[in-house]
């Protein structure tokens, strides 16, 4: 059932373990150096602390004595009939075989995962683990819900799906004989500022728009076609539909998801079936607040709500779900969401698949051409890897994981497997352990199961923190000075009363008291830090925390601390020491045994070039770089020659030079670098050349500059001066002949007759 490499690796585990119990016995005594004065405060001090219950055990001792390894309660007299020392165990409950095949007449009893349940009995800070396997099997039945955006920019789409349920069927059949396909649209609320509200939109959206005037109503949710292996009946339906309008860019698409999620009944998602979800559409969805634009004030409820025209009916009473919901009601339904979305949003839905647990992108080409193989593509990635993930995880309850894939070598901290065939099995080795204890008589459970099964681990826990002496506690015992409760040897006294056999009273001191409160002569009584009564040390009470200890020696405050927190928030600070919870190790607790961040794209540890140390990988390849390693110029595999005995390499430093090495091994083990030449770099510009290329470039712009404006002006003197030239040869007189000309002597003829007897003058008679 395990690997080689598992067994090693739980050897070294248990060795671990061990070497952790038996340090405190070289050094301090963490039993005998705690604070408990009761078996069940024992219990919890530490995973290897025992219990003395025998009433003659603690002569000439101090009260804390009872509490210490189970071996020195022997080897000090304690009979093994009184030592309470519980430890943590596991029972399995159910553990069915995994099957090999999903469909055939025994489809509804195929099982996955092994065990089926198991019972965990834990006692606080006790370490435990426990193993399952995990099989995908083959044939495994299949049930494909496609939900479309349909919305108007998705007309070209949807004219391209209308026979895709035939041969989606032809495609799937190569891989499930067992296949059924469902159909589903979504647009956005139909509500301002969502969508038009105006009367005249309300019917036909696309009211007044030329390439497209006539559209179906807006609509959140629409169910159109339940699961089903009639195939024609997908292509019928889909050739029937028509696209819609809203009014902003991003879709309702959210609300369409979680409704497909949450109708099992409406939808008709199998039970005994991979279900997935292919949500189709080109645009950014709306988010969680985002209905408060449109008045939304109340969350999603996360519940069905469809009418009896198969349509989402809370669309514009309820506010678009949030991520954390989404990924709750598909994990809870065991849905694969597949994105099939446009180039340009690849980024955006790849963001969202970190946050929703089982969800991957795929790329949609615009008129959705590619859709059979994207699906094909996304369902042979989904089958390709196993992730587990814990439901109803309890808080005190720490949970690690090592996954052992299909080399066989364990992989501690890492829950998922990659690059798998259907029909491998996987390990997972589950390390276990318990904080606190929870109320009394409360029992906690939680479930193990791979992201989209139906399958799951169920996991009861019963917490072992009372002792199996507490049932015979006496009280107003006489061992007890009748003022008191005799529980597991030792003395609960009323109100008072102190002392191993409640012999004394509140107050009382002397010397004999006194010195028995010293840890040791001439050191501080109760160490300086609480007060003598009757043989004890009372321990005062601080504002950092618990001082305690036979002596008030210890405390839960001084421990190592991680940028100003206490064992970095991963342990308990227990008398100057970090206990780590599981998962973390260190002096301050602060280093994690987590691998998952280590894991490179390629899915090695650290691309095969260093190891992960404290949740960080460290390069041990020489010139290996990068966050997981991935990064190497100068190993062997960064460059490609055909000479097997050499490798060519080049190499681009800081200061941009390009170097040129050979790479080999010599027999030795030695690795060999060869420079060929000296680095090529690339030299700086000379500042004397580059201000005599400037002031050079400034006056010929000016040179040529001036050139245009001379040549401009002589071409426009000579145009004028032709054009002088000829109004002058179309002049039709001369200077002597010029018609404004006046000679400056005039002449004047005038007809003159004198007659003197008849007074004629000027030929006038008077």
């Amino acid at each position: 059932m395990w690997s080689p490499g598992t067994w090693m690796w739980r050897a070294a585990v248990c060795c671990m373990i061990l070497e952790t119990f038996l340090h405190p016995a070289r050094g301090l005594n963490i039993c005998m150096s705690g604070s408990a004065t009761s078996c069940e405060e024992c219990l919890l001090i530490h995973p290897s602390c025992a219990w003395c219950a025998q009433e003659d055990f603690v002569k000439g001792r101090t009260l804390t004595s009872r509490c210490d390894f189970s071996q020195n309660l022997q080897k000090r007299g304690c009979k093994a009939q009184f030592i309470e020392y519980p430890t943590s165990s596991i029972s399995v409950m159910l553990n069915r075989p995994l099957s090999s095949k999903g469909s055939g007449s025994a489809q509804y009893d195929v099982v996955q995962i092994m065990p089926q349940k198991i019972s965990l009995s834990l006692r606080p800070g006790d370490q435990t683990w426990f193993g399952l396997q995990v099989r995908q099997v083959e044939d495994y039945p299949v049930d494909l819900y496609y939900l479309m955006d349909l919305s108007l920019s998705m007309k070209d789409d949807l004219d391209t799906i209308r026979n895709l349920g035939t041969k989606l069927a032809l495609e799937m059949g190569k891989l499930t004989s067992n296949f059924r396909l469902g159909f589903g649209a979504f647009v956005d609320k139909n509500m301002s500022p969502f969508a038009d509200a105006a009367p005249k939109y309300q019917e036909n959206p696309c009211n007044g728009y030329k390439l497209f005037p006539s559209c179906i109503p807006t609509f959140g949710f629409r169910h159109i076609l339940s699961l089903t292996d009639k195939v024609d009946r997908f292509n019928e339906v889909v050739q029937t539909q028509m696209v819609s309008r809203n009014l902003d860019a991003p879709e309702g698409g959210f609300d369409a998801i979680l409704q497909a999620a949450v109708c099992k009944k409406e939808i008709g998602w199998r039970k005994e079936a991979y279900h997935l979800l292919v949500f189709a559409t080109d645009d950014v969805p709306h988010l969680a607040l985002d209905g408060r634009l449109g008045g939304l004030v109340q969350p999603h409820d996360g519940q069905c709500h469809l009418n009896d025209k198969n349509e989402y009916s809370a669309s514009t009473e309820m506010d678009y779900p949030s991520l954390a919901l989404l990924g709750e009601k598909l994990a809870e339904n065991n849905i694969f969401l597949i994105f099939a979305v446009t180039k340009g949003l690849y980024v955006i839905y790849k963001n969202f698949t970190a946050l929703i647990p089982g969800t991957t992108v795929e790329i949609l080409d615009q008129d959705s051409k590619n859709v059979i193989q994207l699906i094909i593509n996304a369902y042979n990635n989904i089958r390709s890897k196993v992730e587990l993930t814990v439901w109803d995880h309890p808080e005190d309850i720490s949970l690690s994981f090592t996954a052992t894939c299909q080399d066989g070598q364990p992989l501690p901290g890492l829950r998922k497997c990659a690059d798998l065939k259907i029909g491998d099995t996987v390990s997972f080795n589950v390390s276990v352990e318990a904080r606190s204890c929870p109320p009394r008589g409360s029992n906690q459970s939680f479930t193990i199961k791979p992201v989209g099964f139906k399958d799951r681990l169920e996991v009861a826990v019963n917490y072992q923190c009372d002792c199996g002496c507490s049932r015979t506690a006496q009280t107003n015992s006489s061992i007890c000075s009748s003022i008191g409760t005799y529980n597991c040897g030792t003395c609960h006294c009323e109100p008072g009363y102190l002392g191993a056999r409640c012999e004394c009273q509140e107050g009382e001191a002397n010397s004999m008291y006194l010195s028995a409160c010293r840890e040791a002569e001439g050191k501080q009584i109760c160490s300086g830090r609480g007060e003598c009564s009757c043989n004890q040390c009372l321990c005062y009470e601080s504002e950092f925390g618990k001082i305690y200890g036979s002596f008030c020696e210890c405390d839960d405050f001084s421990c190592a601390r991680h940028k100003g927190v206490l064992c970095s928030g991963h342990g308990e600070c227990h008398c100057g020491e970090c206990k780590c919870h599981a998962g973390y190790i260190g002096d301050n607790c602060n280093c994690s045994i987590e691998t998952a961040s280590c894991i490179s794209d390629d899915g090695q540890m650290c691309s095969g070039r260093g190891s992960c140390v404290c949740g960080r990988c460290r390069c041990t390849e020489p010139g290996a770089f990068g966050d997981t390693c991935e990064k190497c110029p100068t190993c062997p595999d960064a460059c490609d020659t055909e000479d097997p005995g050499a490798v060519l390499c080049l190499y681009k430093t800081e200061n941009d030079c390009v170097m040129k090495f050979t790479y080999s091994e010599h027999a030795s083990g030695q690795s060999i670098l060869t420079a060929l030449k000296e680095p090529d770099c690339g030299s700086g510009p000379n500042a004397i050349t580059v201000l005599l290329a400037v002031v050079g470039s400034i006056l010929l712009v000016g040179v040529l500059l001036l050139a245009v404006w001379k040549l401009v002006i002589t071409f426009h003197d000579r145009r004028e001066f032709s054009r002088f030239q000829s109004a002058r040869s179309r002049a039709k007189y001369e200077m002597a002949s010029n018609p404004l000309y006046k000679q400056p002597v005039s002449t004047h003829f005038v007809e003159t007759d004198f007659n003197m007897y008849g007074k004629s003058y000027n030929g006038g008679v008077h």
